[in-house]
């Protein structure tokens, strides 16, 4: 029988008096990641039983619009090429890109 591993992966968040995120930080050893900080996160999983996606999307107060559109934007990205390893669909994969493409653009993220 092959010996398995069992690791974890720990998001503290600290709340204000009204329950709105104030700091974040996350923590994977075998990432070698101690209590980073952090200013918002997305975490999605497939609940398989009813086959939906369950999410968690927080971020902090003080989490500036500019630096939340260029997350969006590189979570688009890392999603996309998700997307085009787990399922070898190169044209979605594609149109995805350009929208990813259109995005930072109407957005100004590109840089020149």
């Amino acid at each position: 029988m092959a010996t398995t591993h069992r690791t974890d992966i720990k998001i503290a968040v600290e709340l204000d008096e009204n329950r709105v995120p104030e700091k974040m930080a996350w923590t994977a050893r075998d990432g070698g990641v101690a209590n980073e900080p952090a200013k918002s996160m997305l975490l999605s999983l497939w609940d398989h039983q009813n086959q939906e996606a369950v999410s968690i999307d927080l971020w902090t107060k003080d989490m500036p619009v500019d630096e939340m559109q260029v997350f969006f934007h590189q979570t688009l990205v890392g999603m996309t090429n998700t997307f085009r390893r787990a399922t070898g669909n190169d044209k979605m994969s594609d149109t995805m890109k350009d929208f990813c493409d259109y995005f930072a653009e109407h957005l100004n993220l590109k840089k020149e």
